[in-house]
């Protein structure tokens, strides 16, 4: 019972993956849009999230900082989620909904964009984030999964909603990475072209 269980972890998220490309590739390729036009215009990336959101938006801003695939400079990028002593202090002298969107206030620029995971959007503090940055002019991209909950119904025509259709938080963050990789690689495509094809042809050793 138990390896028919697993299996069928296995297949849902294949299926989901495979069931959701057409309705969420165009979004993608948007937010890579978005994402590269903040950075080409000499803006950043501030990222966000919690829980598995946090280690997503952690691994995104490594990604762009250092490298996805392929060598290239670096960008600049900053998960505001792996700043612990700013999210504690923070929690502290205000409130929990503030331990995000006070370093948006503090650190975001017109021109930049901030990328927030939400599986389900209902998070206050990441709607807060998302509020602040509307107000320093920023840009939003938004990875949520269900229907986007609050975090959707704060999002402006100029922002970008890559919402997985499904409800389970599990499912929805096994998409944001695959769609996280794919904006990094969108990136280094768009930066430094598209990656040569390697030769699946076997050189003849006689």
């Amino acid at each position: 019972m138990l390896l028919q269980r697993i299996q069928q972890q296995f297949i849902d998220s294949a299926d989901l993956k495979y069931q959701s490309a057409p309705m969420l590739a165009p979004l993608v390729e948007a937010a890579v849009a978005a994402l590269l036009a903040g950075l080409t215009g000499g803006g950043k990336v501030l990222t966000c999230g919690n829980g598995a959101g946090s280690a997503l938006a952690q691994l995104f801003s490594a990604h762009i900082v250092g490298r996805y695939e392929r060598e290239r400079p670096g960008l600049a990028a900053f998960s505001l989620s792996g700043n612990a002593a700013a999210m504690s202090a923070i929690a502290t002298d205000f409130d929990g909904r503030q331990v995000y969107a006070r370093q948006v206030h503090a650190l975001g620029q017109a021109g930049d964009v901030l990328l927030v995971f939400s599986p389900d959007g209902q998070a206050g503090n990441l709607v807060a984030a998302v509020e602040a940055a509307h107000e320093r002019e920023m840009t939003v991209v938004a990875l949520t999964g269900a229907r986007g909950g609050r975090l959707a119904a704060q999002l402006r025509d100029t922002d970008v909603h890559v919402c997985v259709p499904h409800e389970q938080p599990a499912r929805v963050s096994e998409l944001h990475l695959l769609v996280l990789h794919c904006l990094a690689d969108g990136l280094d495509a768009q930066l430094l072209g598209l990656p040569e094809t390697p030769s699946t042809e076997t050189e003849n050793p006689a």
